[in-house]
């Protein structure tokens, strides 16, 4: 199993089941074996077995509580991944995270902020603490109640960085841009050495057509931060709407090399060659784009 070789081991301990059933530490090896392989039921089958022989065995209850998270059962989860955190003093990260997780996804959104704050070591009731649950809820597309946190962290702290900029995040997924824009806007008067900030207000302007003020913020936050490929395809996007063909080209060649395997910085390439003419180049473009998209999809 330390090798890899994840099913050799499954093999050797089933063969080792049968011939004694009841060999100590068996059903908590066959627990972790099935956990690696990402064959959650019969870890959890294994990992129960394991956990009721030895109740105070953290190793079992802690992997059947991440086999019952990761199997999609966090109901199940949770009292297990709680009790872990109780035995240990300061558990990792990746716990408290998992066990938030568990509890945006069953509803009970105040003990998510509660597990957040422990993992970042900030109040549970802190506008921090309500930042990042915003911050995890939109991931899981929990959009309203993400709003709703990004807003009280606001409220409780209206300088916190990175609150208005998630605010403005959210406005823009729901297409509410002139909320968006303003939220930015907010952000970089209390933030304004961050260089996400001004591309993303870039990216809201360039939505309402105001090309000129975008690619402005976009040359700040290239400025600020040249190792992001992100400005340099959002510049190439509003080049070629400008109609600047050769700076757009440019601009995104300079991300492909960045990031040679993003398949929608090949699709923007490939029509700024066709609206310059050059048809052979934005075929190849096109073509890579649809490769890389193809391989995306099929990992």
């Amino acid at each position: 199993m330390q090798q890899g070789k994840v099913d050799e081991a499954i093999s050797d301990l089933l063969t080792l089941e049968k011939r004694d059933p009841a060999t100590k530490g068996l059903a908590l090896e066959l627990g972790t074996a099935y956990y690696k392989k990402s064959d959650f039921p019969n870890a959890i089958e294994y990992l129960k077995k394991a956990s009721a022989g030895e109740p105070d065995n953290r190793e079992a209850v802690q992997l059947l509580g991440m086999s019952y998270y990761a199997g999609g059962r966090p109901a199940e989860a949770i009292p297990l991944l709680e009790k872990v955190q109780g035995w240990i003093a300061r558990a990792n990260v990746d716990g408290y995270y998992i066990l938030g997780t568990c509890y945006i996804q069953t509803r009970n959104y105040d003990q998510a902020r509660t597990a957040f704050g422990k993992m970042f070591d900030v109040p549970a009731d802190s506008a921090a603490a309500y930042l990042f649950t915003a911050r995890m809820l939109l991931r899981q597309e929990y959009d309203p109640i993400a709003e709703e946190y990004a807003q009280k962290a606001v409220s409780l702290d209206p300088k916190l960085p990175l609150a208005h900029s998630l605010l403005g995040e959210l406005y823009m997924y729901k297409s509410r841009l002139p909320e968006s824009i303003t939220e930015f806007q907010k952000e970089l008067a209390i933030n304004p050495a961050y260089a996400a900030t001004y591309y993303k207000l870039a990216d809201a302007y360039s939505r309402v057509q105001r090309y000129d003020d975008a690619q402005r913020l976009l040359q700040r936050s290239i400025r600020l931060d040249p190792t992001s490929s992100v400005p340099f395809i959002l510049m190439g996007k509003v080049l070629e709407k400008k109609g600047d063909y050769d700076l757009a080209v440019l601009s995104l060649k300079h991300a492909v090399a960045m990031e040679p395997n993003n398949p929608t910085t090949h699709y923007l390439l490939g029509q700024a060659y066709r609206d310059m003419g050059n048809k052979d180049a934005a075929d190849a473009e096109r073509k890579r784009s649809e490769e890389l998209h193809g391989r995306d999809q099929l990992q």
